[in-house]
């Protein structure tokens, strides 16, 4: 089973504005509502490709209730800690000529709802994945990530993490199967600026030197880097299309790699599937369908380095 773990899930108002201003009134062509979160952005891709995965994480109020019936729509499972107070985010994403974001913040997590997280976390057993995904809020510990492994540590549970900074660099000790950075964070990791795809490699590899099994760099349109701890390099081609949508492809990218390992046991036919999987929600409204991916499956050019 594949665990995502959000501990901000939200509801993801998208509002489509043919040309947006500050200072008057502007006024949507549609607007749509979805559930939002890196994690349950997996879980929702996963379900698009038929991999069953468990949404856990913090909800709270009626917003917290939407989120859990949008992500049932989607043929996902949940169990969420339902929190005392608050109400989970709704997070406004414009779609003009740019896009806009407006995030919330959120409602708080006690320590007592990360120790009922912990325990949820208890019940994991070898061949088990857990996928760690996005920021975490400021009442939470910086070293929460670094805690769950910790505990899952001795199980032969696959993790998965998809952070930046701190976040991702404290996990690494514990030796994670994935990581995924996009290309912006792994030069903020390394305070470093890169000037060709050599150089994503080399700083791939010191975070495969720092304890990271894979390492997975997305890149947006110049698709994707993969590098191994078996010291494998492959490159991944993005297809040609018109971007939408830029929210939440890295997150359908590494659900794409975990259904196409799951499938295959292949890192190079994983690396299609996920390279796949980002692009078809880049060119889509929201995430991508299984369609969506399989018509795109025949595209992205791999090949190693």
């Amino acid at each position: 089973m594949i665990y995502t773990v959000t501990f901000n899930p939200a509801l993801d108002y998208v509002l489509k504005v043919d040309k947006f201003c500050e200072g008057i009134t502007n006024r949507s062509n549609n607007e749509y509502i979805y559930p939002g979160g890196k994690g349950v952005n997996v879980s929702v891709v996963l379900s698009a490709l038929g991999i069953e995965s468990r949404c856990l994480g913090f909800v709270s109020g009626f917003t917290g209730e939407k989120i859990k019936e949008l992500l049932h729509d989607c043929g996902c499972m949940t169990d969420f800690i339902d929190l005392n107070s608050g109400c989970s985010r709704i997070n406004v994403k414009i779609q003009s000529t740019v896009e806009s974001e407006i995030n919330a913040t959120g409602p708080e997590i006690s320590a007592v709802a990360l120790d009922s997280l912990i325990e949820k976390l208890r019940i994991l057993k070898s061949g088990d994945t857990i996928c760690l995904a996005g920021s975490v809020p400021k009442t939470v510990p910086s070293s929460i990530y670094e805690s769950i492994l910790k505990e899952l540590s001795g199980k032969a549970v696959r993790s998965v993490v998809d952070a930046s900074g701190e976040l991702l660099l404290k996990v690494l000790k514990y030796k994670p199967f994935l990581i995924k950075p996009n290309i912006q964070e792994l030069e903020e990791i390394f305070n470093a600026s890169f000037e060709s795809y050599s150089d994503v490699e080399n700083y791939a590899q010191k975070l495969i030197q720092m304890g990271a099994q894979n390492v997975l760099v997305s890149m947006g349109a110049d698709g994707a880097i993969l590098t191994t701890s078996e010291g494998k390099i492959y490159r991944g081609i993005a297809p040609t299309g018109v971007l939408k949508n830029s929210v939440g492809a890295g997150d359908s990218m590494v659900a794409g790699f975990l259904a196409g390992y799951d499938l295959t046991k292949n890192y190079e036919q994983a690396l299609k599937l996920s390279v796949a999987s980002g692009s078809a929600t880049a060119y889509a409204d929201w995430l991508s369908s299984k369609e969506d991916i399989i018509e795109l499956l025949d595209e992205p050019s791999i090949f190693g380095l």
